[in-house]
């Protein structure tokens, strides 16, 4: 009885712990999972399959794009998050028995440490899920590696050894490390079949630098960079595994209950106390509230991007640009958008940043905008800035919706060509089939036709510095383009024009729609005409701010 209680409390535990960490991705921090698959974009082809398997840990890499494509589905991203925590603390706890005769249950809290250190390594974004599927691969190996100890000289790790370097990667030295305290005698050999097999595969992969190829070519995001828990995650698994070989292996060992209770008390608590520091340390705060502020502007929650920026806003101009476009859409910008923190003269819309994320808000407001040439450029920049090369779902989606919108259907029809090979992104690919080459339809489109009401009407090049005249011609060009309009004499306030500001105010009257004027521009009258000698201004703080005062 006490011995299927005990296994009743091993089985809990492992169900509340993924329920834990179920509802830790699902409510806590859904807009990780909506980053992770904006960077990829799954492929149901052949072509796709024998690219990924191509180069070591290729399989491992395969499988986890294909479970990251469902973190388009919240929930179910964090439903494969739970299985994969929970089934590393399960192959954990297994492969610690394998190497002990007799484990006592207080040693239970153990297998969870993995686990624990794999949540605290996963608040660096730029982990992929190949790691941990890689790592789950080689520790199932190891542990079906029990069926065949009896085998002379361990013959089928001849063939196994290769072929999970070719699948998992650099992460298959775990398996020859665990086989090793497994059998030591009959599998001295495995690491030195393992060194050949990895220094052989530097004469194949020449394109490759040594560091990538010997510490994975698709763990990490950032090719040459790595997270130092790459390194101690597997360590650990050895060492518990190793430990368990001390404490228990060969004899049986005898407790007492009270003492039992004491041990596994401690271990518990030392498991919450690294689970607490795993999330305090792993998950920087502004970081992460960037990434929920471009999750909430994908997901069109204007109301929600303001709501948490009145609580909590990141002080850069990724934030700036987010919660600007979330007060434009819901026609606040004129009368708040000094109530929040201005970066400067890039607040409303950034320039160019060669790196994979400081752009997003920027093109989806150049896209709401209707300058579509603009979010084209930039929804393509950040796709070829992808470090890994892979292609994103997200940015290629915009990027049709603009080619469609600049009638250009050849091109459109490559990408939707792309989009119909997806799980997620087929149904809607299709449906933008329809309209290929149909300018009558697009026309006719409650999104696409206006966004061809929008657009410039002349093709031409402008630089950054004269955003603010683009913005004020996309308005001429339209005049019911009134966030154009609020762009516009927002950018005047922001660039310190305050000559043109009064000159344009006449527009805000004729055309911008208030019943009043704006609370914003009528601070930014007074603050003009008092010379900013009110202090209480918030366009006046921020003016004292550009200028280097208090």
């Amino acid at each position: 009885m006490g011995t299927i209680n005990t296994a009743y409390a091993k089985t809990a535990a492992s169900a509340l712990f993924g329920v834990l960490v179920f509802l830790f991705w699902w409510l806590c921090y859904p807009h990780a999972l909506s980053y992770q698959e904006q960077y990829q974009l799954f492929l149901l082809t052949n072509d796709y399959f024998m690219q990924r398997i191509m180069v070591p840990g290729g399989l491992a890499d395969y499988l986890s794009e294909f479970l990251v494509q469902f973190y388009y589905l919240k929930w179910a991203g964090a439903l494969v998050l739970a299985a994969i925590y929970v089934l590393l603390q399960w192959l954990t706890w297994q492969l610690m028995r394998l190497q002990a005769n007799d484990m006592l249950s207080w040693c239970y809290p153990l297998s969870f440490i993995p686990s624990i250190l794999l949540l605290w390594m996963m608040g660096d974004e730029s982990v992929l899920l190949s790691y941990p599927v890689a790592l789950l691969m080689v520790m199932a190996t190891a542990w079906a590696s029990q069926y065949w100890d009896r085998c002379r000289f361990s013959w089928p790790d001849f063939v196994v050894v290769p072929l999970l370097y070719i699948a998992a990667g650099p992460l298959a030295w775990v398996y020859v490390a665990l086989r090793v305290l497994r059998v030591p005698r009959r599998c001295w050999w495995i690491p030195v079949l393992m060194a050949v097999v990895h220094w052989a595969s530097t004469s194949v992969l020449l394109q490759w630098p040594l560091k990538s190829i010997f510490l994975g070519l698709n763990y990490y995001r950032i090719p040459l960079h790595y997270h130092v828990l790459l390194a101690i995650l597997p360590l650990m698994v050895v060492a518990a595994v190793a430990l368990a070989a001390c404490l228990f292996g060969g004899s049986r060992h005898k407790m007492m209950p009270a003492s039992s209770r004491i041990w596994g008390g401690v271990l518990s608590a030392a498991v919450f106390i690294l689970a607490f520091f795993a999330i305090h340390s792993g998950y920087d705060k502004e970081k992460y509230e960037l990434l929920r502020q471009d999750y909430l502007v994908r997901e069109e929650s204007w109301d929600e991007v303001i709501s948490r920026a009145e609580k909590y806003q990141v002080k850069n101009a990724f934030s700036c640009n987010c919660v600007n476009l979330a007060l434009a859409k819901q026609r606040r910008l004129a009368d708040g958008m000094f109530d929040f923190y201005q970066s400067g003269e890039d607040a409303l819309l950034m320039p160019m940043v060669s790196d994979l994320t400081s752009n997003i808000p920027t093109a989806e407001a150049f896209w709401h905008l209707g300058m579509v040439n603009s979010a084209y450029r930039y929804m393509h920049d950040l796709q070829e800035s992808i470090l890994n090369a892979r292609k994103s779902g997200r940015f290629t989606k915009r990027m049709v919706e603009c080619l469609m919108v600049n009638g250009q259907y050849a091109l459109a029809a490559k990408h939707l060509a792309l989009l119909q090979h997806t799980l997620f992104y087929r149904g809607w690919a299709n449906e933008m089939c329809q309209l290929l080459y149909q300018d009558s339809k697009v026309d006719k489109h409650p999104l696409y036709g206006k966004k061809r009401e929008l657009r410039y009407r002349e093709d031409f090049l402008y630089s950054y510095d004269e955003i603010d005249k683009m913005l004020g011609l996309l308005f001429v060009n339209n005049k019911e383009n009134t966030m154009a309009l609020d762009y516009f004499m927002g950018e005047l306030l922001l660039k310190g024009k305050v000559q043109e500001f009064m000159q344009y105010m006449s527009w805000v009257q004729q055309y911008g729609g208030y019943q009043y004027m704006p609370r914003g521009y009528q601070d930014a009258v007074k603050c003009i005409q008092s010379q900013g000698a009110d202090k209480a201004s918030p366009y006046g703080q921020y003016v004292r701010k550009m200028m280097g005062g208090n």
